[in-house]
């Protein structure tokens, strides 16, 4: 048996392993590349093999540095299964639907460009090249897409392709088989698979793999992305598995926050508290990217028992994003997958955890844009997390130049992200105790003054730091063998290897590429 090693592989999306045996090969995530436009656009298009050899894909959960590419996969003649749990399933039918229209929209904007700046080459006259140019656009906000396509032909150019449309994602979602939590699902000739909850988002899983190869018994164990303990909503991540699942051959292992220790969860209504407090003094804003599944809900969950307590300044929260709205009910069908702590606090009490009083879903983008322009203290969640695309970047536009106003970063940045840089400029500025030079952050085409404080509340993260990933290795009834680590950057995979070792542990980090044999 060998395992290949093809993304998050020392760094941190496109999560992608690749498990071979003598009859079968089983892909363990498909999920996108995140960062620089040009750089991700290059790995998320090439696949490191045919689709048409795998047999059948494990998905670990529905982020989509997970999931992203399993259209992409179907669009290449992918044949197989797609197995996860029920609720990545069900929040798959969400994401990969939204994932394709981000693609579409992408090349959309990327031929205008490519088009409007073949215009102001090639055109001699400047009233018939405005006239051509304003011809790309049906209103302020509306491409002419049929428009742009038709002179991309007619220009001879070489047009932008999305990486995947809305059929395929479709397609994609009829792959999917579903299953509960600690039930074997055959996955192959002599292999099967058992998910254990890890505690991440709602359906997350660590995946036991078992196989016969060449007359011999293999045991692999897969975390995906491992959360926090104590954290709201979910339970936390397994630490008892089943006695045929313990003994581990190879456990490939994420190492997001390997070198890192997060603020304790108990900080966390209390370190929000705070920046409620203290925007709310100011007269201002606070504007919050957070991914769509799994932070918007514990945001929620937390401001509901805040608000619930009484004693901090109710802001009106906005949440704008359709696709945090359709996963929203994606968590109320699941309250199987919540902790006892949410069962006593809302569900026993007749209360949905996600919905109160002050909370707001915003639908059309008629609604959002007049959210941009409001100038009385809110708060807004709103997409993506991480700032490279999504309604985020409006409020951000309108609002980050305002100094009352407040960026909380309530998750991970990864390199190269609009959110990483807002962070790091914002830290910096601060340290410096906002004095000098005002920070630019450049995005959407312009430069914007960073004068909104910007706060980072690190308790919120749905990785569990470096103790929390030993506390899963030494209290959990696994026995492991060889640990693979994968899913973190570079510093933060090495100083974990590290300290894997000097506590006795068989290590390795693979390079992109590698395979190793089990």
């Amino acid at each position: 048996m060998q395992v290949s090693f093809y993304g998050a592989v020392r760094e941190v999306t496109g999560s992608m392993h690749l498990l071979s045996t003598e009859r079968d090969r089983i892909l363990l995530d498909c999920g996108m590349f995140q960062g620089r436009r040009r750089e991700t656009r290059d790995k998320n298009t090439v696949m490191p093999f045919d689709p048409r050899i795998l047999t059948n894909v494990v998905l670990s959960h529905a982020h989509i540095d997970h999931s992203g590419r399993l259209p992409l996969l179907v669009k290449n003649d992918f044949a197989g299964r797609i197995i996860s749990t029920r609720a990545t399933a069900a929040a798959c039918e969400y994401l990969l639907p939204d994932s394709a229209h981000i693609q579409e929209s992408d090349a959309q904007y990327l031929n205008y460009k490519m088009v409007r700046s073949a215009l102001q080459k090639m055109e001699r006259s400047k009233k018939k090249g405005k006239k051509q140019i304003r011809s790309l656009k049906k209103n302020k906000h509306q491409l002419n897409v049929d428009r742009i396509n038709d002179l991309i032909d007619s220009l001879d150019l070489e047009g932008v392709t999305p990486l995947y449309s809305a059929e395929d994602a479709e397609e994609a979602l009829t792959r999917f088989d579903g299953n509960p939590y600690r039930y074997p699902v055959t996955i192959g000739d002599g292999i099967t698979c058992t998910f254990y909850d890890a505690g991440h988002i709602l359906g997350s899983a660590i995946s036991i793999i078992r196989a016969r190869d060449n007359g011999r018994n293999y045991t692999i164990g897969f975390t995906g992305d491992i959360g926090r303990f104590d954290k709201p909503i979910l339970e936390d991540p397994t630490l008892e598995f089943d006695e045929a699942d313990r003994e581990l051959d190879l456990l490939i292992m994420e190492s997001t926050y390997g070198d890192r220790q997060h603020e304790p969860v108990v900080n966390l209504k209390s370190r929000l508290k705070q920046v409620l407090v203290d925007t709310y003094d100011r007269g201002g804003t606070i504007m919050i990217p957070s991914f769509a599944f799994g932070r918007t809900q514990e945001l929620l969950y937390v401001l509901h028992e805040l608000y619930t307590e009484g004693d901090v300044p109710h802001f009106p929260v906005f949440v704008d994003s359709p696709l945090a709205t359709n996963i929203t009910r994606v968590f109320v069908e699941h309250p199987e997958a919540y902790d006892q702590e949410t069962h006593e606090t809302f569900l026993q009490q007749g209360k949905n955890p996600f919905q109160f009083e002050e909370v707001s879903f915003v639908g059309s983008v008629q609604e959002s844009i007049a959210l941009n322009q409001d100038q009385t203290p809110h708060i807004v969640v709103s997409a993506s997390g991480m700032c490279e695309a999504g309604r985020i970047l409006h409020h951000l536009r309108h609002k980050i130049h305002n100094s009352r106003n407040t960026v909380l970063i309530v998750g991970y940045m990864a390199q190269n992200t609009l959110g990483r840089r807002i962070l790091e400029l914002g830290e910096a500025y601060e340290a410096a105790g906002r004095k000098g030079e005002v920070p630019l952050v450049r995005f959407m085409n312009k430069e914007y003054p960073l004068k909104a404080r910007v706060v980072k509340i690190g308790g919120f993260s749905a990785h569990a730091d470096k103790d929390e990933m030993f506390r899963l290795l030494q209290e959990s009834n696994l026995q492991v063998n060889k640990i693979a680590l994968v899913h973190g950057e570079e510093d933060q995979i090495l100083g974990f290897e590290k300290d894997l070792k000097g506590k006795g542990y068989d290590v390795v980090v693979p390079q992109k590429g590698e395979t190793i044999q089990v």
